[in-house]
């Protein structure tokens, strides 16, 4: 699948201004803000900017962060992961796939089976509520 590229100018009139700082700019939401940090609902969360399917509702769990958690994406080619040593830190980013949108970080501190935290702001993602 080919990915998507949009100009700047493309993604300012289609994304909320927080949508385009975090997903465009490589910004973080504050924790505890986002839509979706205490979501149990059953459903697909998607790329706010193309819509890729990137993680399952039943993938999510609370690890008391203040960002939605998950412990894997819906598939390994949804997902996109690189080296980030910004702010001092060292960490790896976590992006979309698809149009290649800020997502958040994964971390090795989540719960088994795979020992993977994947920490993503609210307003990378848009949740497709399914019913159980």
């Amino acid at each position: 699948m080919p990915k998507i590229a949009k100009s700047e100018d493309e993604w300012r009139r289609e994304l909320t201004p927080e949508q385009y700082r975090v997903t465009r700019a490589k910004g973080t939401e504050r924790p505890f803000t986002g839509a979706y940090w205490d979501t149990d609902e059953p459903g697909i969360y998607r790329c706010v900017c193309c819509g890729a399917p990137l993680f399952g509702a039943d993938e999510k769990f609370d690890a008391g962060c203040g960002w939605p958690s998950f412990s894997a994406p819906l598939a390994a080619a949804q997902i996109d992961e690189a080296e980030d040593s910004s702010h001092g830190m060292q960490r790896t980013e976590v992006t979309c796939g698809q149009c290649g949108a800020h997502l958040g970080h994964v971390f090795p501190d989540g719960p088994r089976p795979t020992g993977l935290r994947y920490c993503i702001n609210s307003a990378s993602l848009r949740l497709e509520k399914t019913t159980k």
